[in-house]
């Protein structure tokens, strides 16, 4: 192993946790949870392949807190200690190695598609716009005390994460879902103590970490999914984002991932095959808080990741769908036998159908290929748009036509 690079190099995290590498598989949901959406032997099988490929963290697809409030098909979901047993064959599986194995967790709000949920609830009842808005229902405002219900049910997911082996959470605070749209100005016209202020928008957030906090330990690895803005008016922007971050820096948060955009403005959908998104935000944050940083999204080349962390603007790099092809990229690197791993555009062979379905073909594309390296099947290189569309008809019928988020 090449102990010389900078991604070989440990990392310790603030509340004392040491990271083996610099190598960060970020969240893709597997949409193979069972129709009751709990986990099963593909989770595991999954994630022993990436834990056995290397990885200093591996962060799970998001797992949501109540079965009534989906974001997508396919997701786990955990309010109590029912799948206890094959939590724990999950998490021994993930953590092959020394790999940290970090369960997101995450509650759509009013980001449910209408095949999932009869009545999203959101901090206020405002309806999803832009190009998907047809495919979401109008939400509910949530009363106060559901609030607080639904921050005691981000800590009890968490406690059962703990209980079962897994060794960190991720705090899911972006992309369009539950906790941004509190953070959200746009999402969130409350007047009781979670909404106004940017101090009260925050306080959802706030209330989980603290949670959190207190039921597992100072020394228990929390981390925070969080946009960098939300790229709309109105919205979540870089100035608020910072000011959550600085907050959640004071409380001890042990790791940020950042990201950005959200359904109606799907910035983390893009892919522009080389640059690495927001690397120009982290730098912003690294001059303000001493707390690791990952960018996630457009990794590619071994030289863009060595000089990313050499130059301080990142701590781990954030792969995900490169993952989906190669779940054990970090060996080859640090063997020194990689080969780039570049991601390539589907196409049905209709430009106007890829225009339309294409992100969500791109999805069903990745889906596909965390199954086969689950059943210890080889991946499928191709850009034939239509397997991976018929694929998901086949699986979801209807459902598979409803807006999915990738992680």
């Amino acid at each position: 192993m090449n102990t010389m690079l900078k991604v070989a190099q440990p990392l310790t995290l603030p509340g004392g946790a040491v990271i083996k590498n610099r190598f960060f598989k970020s969240a893709m949901s597997e949409a193979m949870a069972d129709r009751s959406n709990s986990p099963n032997r593909l989770h595991v099988e999954l994630y022993r392949k990436w834990a056995e490929g290397g990885t200093g963290i591996v962060i799970t697809g998001n797992v949501m807190v109540d079965r009534g409030a989906l974001g997508e098909p396919g997701n786990v979901a955990i309010e109590d200690r029912r799948d206890m047993e094959q939590l724990k064959r999950w998490a021994q599986a993930g953590t092959q190695g020394g790999t940290h194995l970090w369960m997101q967790i995450n509650h759509p709000g009013k980001q449910s598609p209408r095949t999932m949920s009869k009545q999203p609830v959101a901090p206020s009842a405002i309806p999803m716009g832009g190009s998907y808005g047809r495919a979401f229902k109008a939400p509910r405002e949530l009363a106060n005390a559901e609030v607080k219900n639904i921050v005691k049910r981000f800590v009890a997911t968490a406690q059962i994460a703990q209980e079962a082996g897994f060794t960190g959470v991720q705090i899911h605070g972006a992309h369009g879902y539950l906790v941004n749209q509190f953070l959200s100005p746009a999402d969130n016209r409350r007047t009781d103590e979670y909404g106004g202020s940017r101090e009260n928008r925050m306080r959802f957030l706030i209330e989980i970490y603290d949670g959190m906090r207190g039921a597992l330990g100072a020394d228990f690895p929390i981390g925070l999914k969080l946009n960098s803005s939300d790229f709309k008016e109105g919205g979540f922007t870089e100035e608020d984002s910072l000011a959550v971050i600085e907050q959640m820096a004071k409380r001890g948060i042990d790791l940020i991932e950042i990201s950005g955009g959200n359904y109606e403005n799907p910035k983390m959908s893009a892919d522009d095959g080389g640059e690495v998104f927001f690397l120009k935000y982290a730098e912003r944050i690294r001059s303000l808080v001493d707390v690791p940083i990952v960018v996630t999204g457009g990794f590619r080349s071994q030289a863009g990741m060595e000089e990313a962390l050499t130059a301080g603007k990142t701590s781990m790099i954030g792969i995900a769908r490169p993952m989906a092809l190669v779940p054990d990229i970090p060996n080859h690197i640090l063997e020194g036998r990689y080969d780039t791993v570049n991601t390539q555009r589907l196409t049905t062979g209709f430009s106007s159908l890829d225009r339309k379905l294409g992100a969500m073909i791109g999805l069903s594309y990745y889906e596909q290929q965390m199954k086969r390296i689950a059943q210890d099947k080889p991946v499928k290189l191709h850009t034939n748009g239509w397997d991976p569309l018929l694929h998901t008809l086949r699986e979801q019928g209807i459902a598979a036509f409803m807006p999915r988020r990738s992680n």
